[in-house]
């Protein structure tokens, strides 16, 4: 059994082979790489010790504010020990949201102790308004600290950390809903088979979403939160996404398995946030906590500079509509309400399953429809003089033989005149084609599904002359003009990246006898000057096969901004 230095507040009947400690009894390392090498190995797993002062040593290397309580404020605030109150006299602060402490094998006792710290740490951080995942994250440190005044002092560095782009826990409403929407975007990039999941089977996925740090922090059993704790304290905020990524994976496997190729039904968000919650609880019997990290860390092209350019703009699109502190959160269905949208090409339900493709950012948002040839007529000139000034838009097309297809497109079409006269394409990672009919399916970014076409880092920005007939030479390719960096969206935006090839990033284009979406040995959608003739083909930059008819005629063309909804 570990040293009762380490463990006064935990009930060892309860931790199984975790109260044996054995193994490495020492760790000669002061390398961060080495120690993110050895977390990930579990090299301190299994000595409770070890791992006590192992985590005391990382927590205590973080970079924080000049004035940070530590365990002496601790001690000449509570006092006397002997005088605490019973836990259930000790409510826990508003800003944990109502989220109980998990127990994970500690005393019951221990409970009283952890709720003391929490409002200690309540009284000593006034700034802190939203912060749902401090009981967790105050229950497993107490499982390591020899007093609650060391606990206390561990907890306050962890909210104290002041290290320029780096945070360990949301603090605030504002970055806790940012989260979330950021988790909504990882998801939709990074498991689309299990986001297609979540939007048949949720009435709302965003609802679902909202869950993803108690899946990690709250449901995990003890045993697996303890390895996901550390590689935590080693790499900091982006090992909860890739552990809520792989538990949705992990989560569809086990749905894909039990209904044998069954469709799944919708049903109340509710239930599917509860099964969530069940199965991860109970996934000791399936998944390992080694082939957890395992699956989490085998996702590719997932860093925290693009979790932190994400989580900024998402912070941005949030304070936009004055959603800063806790509020009732809109539901994404509503902002389509059947009632009072119209389109000849898509009907609300088809319109709700391009907007589970969308980034998280713009879930506020409803459709505001811009621009359409039955109603202004088939002018080039038109089209763009009602869509400039919108960002994104969505491009959607019906053609004489009923097919439907269409793209979102992340950048406004007036982009298009930094080109001068050359047809240059623009646009970030965000854009994706897709088709609607005969089948449903859509194509993103080739790069989020195969990133060994890019490492991350700066890049020049390529310049090659295009064909203005749509149809691409051998060496296609077409002026990338620089933009700003402020006023690029942040996410796989391709300056950030070496691409291997310069047919990879040629999102979208236009001039004044046509608009194109896709490049590079083809193009996914042409379309002539009188938005009557199109072309569709494969093309590099998303990998996608014809979207309908290699050369088809327009029926009908629509284009869609995005209005704010909580405006309206």
């Amino acid at each position: 059994m570990a040293e009762e230095e380490y463990g006064s507040f935990v009930d060892w009947n309860q931790m199984g082979d975790l109260a044996k400690s054995s193994g490495p009894t020492k760790v000669d390392c002061q390398d961060l790489k080495e120690f993110k090498k050895m977390a990930r190995q579990g090299y301190w797993a299994k000595n409770h010790k070890l791992r006590a002062q192992v985590y005391e040593q990382l927590i205590k290397t973080i970079p924080c504010r000049t004035v940070t309580p530590d365990a002496e404020v601790y001690r000449d605030i509570m006092g006397n020990a002997g005088t605490k109150k019973p836990s259930s006299n000790i409510p826990l602060p508003e800003f944990v949201d109502g989220n109980a402490l998990p127990l994970y094998c500690l005393k019951a006792e221990a409970v009283t102790s952890a709720h003391q710290i929490i409002n200690c740490v309540a009284g000593q951080f006034p700034d802190i308004s939203h912060c749902p995942s401090l009981p967790a994250i105050t229950s497993m440190l107490l499982h390591f600290s020899k007093d609650e005044a060391q606990c206390f002092e561990l907890v306050s560095r962890i909210l104290a950390c002041n290290e320029p782009g780096k945070r360990l826990l949301d603090q605030t409403f504002l970055a806790f809903e940012s989260s979330c929407m950021t988790f909504g975007d990882l998801a939709i990039k990074y498991c689309p088979a299990s986001h297609k999941l979540i939007v048949a089977t949720a009435q709302d996925a965003l609802e679902v979403y909202t869950d993803w740090q108690r899946w990690v922090l709250f449901d995990l059993p003890f045993s697996h939160m303890v390895r996901v704790l550390d590689v935590y304290l080693v790499e900091g905020y982006k090992v909860l996404f890739r552990m809520a990524i792989a538990l949705l994976k992990f989560y569809r496997k086990h749905k894909a398995e039990a209904q044998g190729g069954e469709g799944s039904q919708p049903q109340d968000s509710g239930k599917v946030r509860a099964d969530i919650q069940v199965f991860i609880k109970g996934i000791a019997s399936t998944v390992t906590p080694e082939k957890l990290l395992e699956k989490a860390f085998s996702i590719r092209m997932f860093s925290r500079k693009e979790i932190t350019l994400l989580q900024l703009t998402n912070e941005k699109s949030l304070q936009q509509k004055g959603i800063t502190v806790k509020q009732k959160r809109r539901n994404v269905q509503l902002a389509l309400n059947p009632d009072t949208f119209s389109s000849e090409i898509v009907s609300a339900k088809e319109m709700r399953d391009i907007w589970s493709w969308i980034p998280e950012r713009f879930a506020l948002c409803q459709p505001q429809l811009l621009f359409t040839t039955s109603n202004h007529g088939c002018s080039l000139n038109r089209f763009y003089q009602h869509c400039e000034g919108y960002e994104p838009t969505l491009l959607l097309i019906r053609t004489t033989d009923g097919d439907v297809c269409g793209a979102f497109l992340s950048t406004d079409w007036q982009e298009r005149k930094r080109g001068g006269n050359k047809l240059s394409f623009f646009g970030t990672g965000e854009c994706f084609v897709f088709r609607m009919k005969p089948e449903m399916e859509h194509f993103e970014w080739v790069v989020i599904r195969h990133p060994e076409l890019a490492s991350s880092s700066n890049a020049q920005s390529q310049e090659e002359p295009a064909s203005s007939e749509g149809q691409n030479s051998e060496n296609n390719g077409l002026q990338q003009p620089e933009k700003p960096a402020g006023d690029l969206s942040p996410f796989l935006s391709a300056r950030h990246f070496n691409l291997t090839s310069k047919n990879t990033s040629m999102f979208m284009a236009g001039n004044f006898d046509s608009i194109i979406v896709g490049g590079g040995d083809g193009n996914a959608l042409y379309i002539d000057s009188e938005l009557n003739h199109g072309r569709a083909g494969r093309c590099a930059t998303f990998d996608n096969p014809p979207l309908c008819a290699e050369s088809f005629q327009v029926a009908l063309l629509e284009t869609w901004g995005f209005q704010d909804a909580m405006a309206s």
